[in-house]
């Protein structure tokens, strides 16, 4: 009896199938994508502030419908609109900001700020070795830049315009006659002017650049005191478009010379109802 013998079928498996997988590729793809981050990150470290301030808002809002932060788009300038209401929200602002500065701790005694007039002023006033700027000098010192830097940082943000001056004592500038503190008081403001311009504030931020010698004295009763050498740089208040219209007064907002009588007439006096909804006109001081 003759037997049949079994046909055996033997599959060899590739000898590199478990170095050569799909694996490698995800664990590429992986590092390639770490590497671009860390470009970018590195990037952006060495990049301005107003780039920076736009790649974050990009990632905050990718649709563009929100604050818009870091656009140069108008509507952008809207969300820092700094007015008499909301100065001393700026002020808290900038001193947050002034505390993470690494030299703080020498420079908190030689920093003052106010809300005037015309704007939030912040004075940076020198000490009897020199604080801000070297003595004598219109060279400014580390610490004092690492100050101005971090101001323009948030200025810069702003839409309003910006002054700087330049202050003296009553101590006579020695060396050259033609040159004295009128000159030291403008070159210093405008040293801090161009530090600033570099790292943060726009170029038509700054309006005024004033230089007043030792004619605005801190402390009048102490001319030689080293607190009278100081820059101030004054956030200045924005000024209202001519077309804007407010309901204060109900002359506002109507065409010059209606309402006024011809020149060289006299008008009939009336007596008039009173609204009970109209505002009252305003009181001479």
């Amino acid at each position: 009896m003759s037997t049949v013998k079994p046909i055996i079928i033997i599959k060899k498996k590739g000898g590199h199938g478990g170095a050569h997988g799909g694996a490698w590729k995800v664990a590429y793809a992986d590092f390639v994508t770490a590497m671009m981050a860390l470009f970018i990150v590195l990037w952006l470290l060495n990049s301005s502030q107003k780039i920076q301030e736009a790649v974050g808002g990009y990632f905050r809002d990718p649709t563009g419908t929100a604050k818009l932060t870091g656009s140069e788009m108008p509507s952008a300038e809207e969300n820092f609109v700094i007015t008499k209401d909301n100065m001393e929200e700026l002020k808290e602002q900038l001193e947050k900001t002034i505390r993470e500065v690494p030299s703080f701790d020498k420079l908190k005694n030689n920093i003052d700020m106010t809300v005037t007039n015309e704007g939030l002023r912040i004075e940076l006033t020198e000490s009897a070795t020199g604080t801000f700027f070297d003595s004598g000098s219109t060279k400014i010192s580390g610490d004092g830049a690492d100050l101005l830097i971090a101001l323009a940082a948030e200025l810069g943000k702003l839409p309003n315009t910006l002054a700087m001056e330049g202050h003296t004592d009553s101590k006579q500038y020695p060396g050259v006659s033609n040159y004295g503190n009128w000159e030291l008081s403008s070159d210093r403001a405008n040293a801090a002017r161009r530090l600033m311009t570099q790292h943060g504030i726009r170029q038509d931020q700054v309006t005024q650049v004033r230089g007043f010698a030792d004619q605005r004295l801190r402390k009048r009763e102490a001319p030689l005191d080293p607190s009278n050498r100081r820059i101030s740089l004054i956030v200045q208040y924005l000024k209202k478009k001519p077309d804007e219209k407010t309901d204060k007064s109900g002359s506002e907002g109507k065409p010059e010379g209606e309402g006024k009588a011809p020149e060289g007439k006299a008008t009939e006096s009336k007596p008039v109802a009173k609204d009970p909804n109209a505002a009252p006109s305003p009181s001479k001081m």
